[in-house]
């Protein structure tokens, strides 16, 4: 048999290394499962928010127009995915400032590079946090908006055959028929009963039908989703373009039908929307599109949107660690202040790029990844001036920054 090579005790430097890498991992746990539940936490109120400002609609659906409580809770499932595309981002800014800034008062950041630990290296739980949001933003918008659009369409249509009257508003111009204007002064909810109704029918060609009644009802027909509006004691007034001639005739009775298919947002169009379109689709439409108009920019900014959004999750992480290390010496509520203020910074500037991106005067990819590496370079920026040890003033910043703006206004 050979002779068995000697074995030699692990020398001093790879038992440090050894014990380092174990010290690494526990730290990079702790943290990690320290960010677990406020972001968890994050997401479910900020996604209450955002279903707060359709509340008050989808309780007056079930009080005043006898909506079911299950078509209403569906509505809310289908339009989780919109609102998750905003929220998961703020989340993931927030908890991982929340999380720093307690670290940093209770001074176990301190702790960590007295261990041997650079900021650089507290950076892996940071990392995971942000490539989780951004999976689960980039899933709800590829798969779960168009999803949600085309199920909400679905749902509203067959909640609109059931309860006709939820799709007209009073003293409001309803232009949503096609070649029809519907104007409505009162609507009882309870007895579907109209007051004071207008009505320019241009169906016809060169043909204007104009009927005004004191009284009207509404009559359901959810089977054919045929919209039928019958009115009493009225005056149609019937003009002929072509024989420039004009015509009245009062009645006591008077039936208009509409097509219920082309009152419901959505379904009107002979194309899907851009956010109900899938990956593929959407690639498609654009490549279909004869001249580059305001529907090609739009488009095309829905196409850079499904991806520029998930990566504000690593913009928006990285730039909350130095935030939040170097605003814990200062209260608590300006670190999280600050941290919001420089959130509502990147939406402005998602939306400046998105208008603007919209009217051809940027190209969208610019105006839809420009505020992800304005607030990316300014978080590497934060977190090298952070890891030397250059303490930034945003107390400061904080002092100078309205009087910098007043004087911008006044330019």
């Amino acid at each position: 048999m050979p002779p068995s090579s000697p074995s030699f005790p692990p020398t001093r430097s790879v038992l440090a290394d050894t014990q380092a890498m174990k010290i690494n991992s526990i730290v990079n746990r702790y943290i990690f499962r320290e960010m677990l539940p406020p972001f968890g936490l994050n997401v479910l109120f900020f996604a209450f928010v955002f279903l707060m400002a359709d509340m008050l609609e989808l309780t007056n659906w079930i009080v005043n127009y006898g909506v079911r409580l299950s078509n209403v809770l569906w509505l809310i499932v289908y339009s989780t995915p919109y609102y998750l595309i905003f929220v998961v981002p703020i989340s993931v800014m927030l908890t991982v400032l929340l999380t720093f800034l307690r670290m940093s008062s209770d001074n176990e950041i301190t702790a960590f590079k007295n261990g041997g630990l650079s900021l650089y290296g507290l950076l892996p739980p940071v990392l995971l946090l942000c490539l989780m949001g951004s999976v689960l933003t980039a899933f709800m918008n590829i798969y779960g908006l168009p999803w949600g659009r085309s199920a909400t369409e679905e749902l509203t249509l067959k909640v609109a055959a059931s309860n006709l009257d939820i799709g007209l508003k009073e003293r409001t111009f309803n232009d949503n028929f096609r070649d029809v204007i519907l104007y409505v002064n009162q609507i009882d909810p309870k007895t579907k009963i109209l007051r004071d109704v207008f009505i320019e029918d241009k169906r016809q060609p060169d043909i204007v039908i104009t009927v005004v009644a004191p009284r009207g009802r509404l009559i359901n027909d959810p089977e054919k989703l045929i919209y039928h509006l019958r009115l009493f004691n009225g005056t149609i007034h019937r003009t002929n373009l072509e024989a420039r001639s004009v015509s009245s005739i009062s009645f006591n009775t008077y039936n208009s039908s509409f097509d219920l298919k082309n009152a419901v947002p959505g379904t009107k169009r002979k194309t899907k929307h851009r956010r109900a379109m899938s990956l593929g689709e959407l690639r498609q439409f654009i490549q279909a599109l004869p001249v580059k108009n305001e529907t090609y920019y739009k488009a095309l900014l829905e196409l850079h949107r499904k991806f520029s959004i998930p990566f504000a999750c690593f913009s928006l992480g990285l730039l909350a660690v130095p935030l939040g290390v170097q605003s814990g010496s200062a209260k608590r509520s300006f670190g999280l202040i600050l941290g919001l203020f420089l959130f509502l910074l990147y939406y402005f500037l998602y939306s400046a790029g998105r208008v603007l991106g919209e009217s051809g005067t940027f190209p969208p990819a610019v105006g839809m990844w420009l505020p992800n590496f304005l607030t990316g370079a300014l978080g590497l920026y934060l977190l090298v001036q952070t890891a030397r040890e250059r303490m930034i003033k945003f107390e400061v910043l904080a002092i100078r920054f309205p009087r910098l703006l007043s004087k911008f206004s006044r330019l």
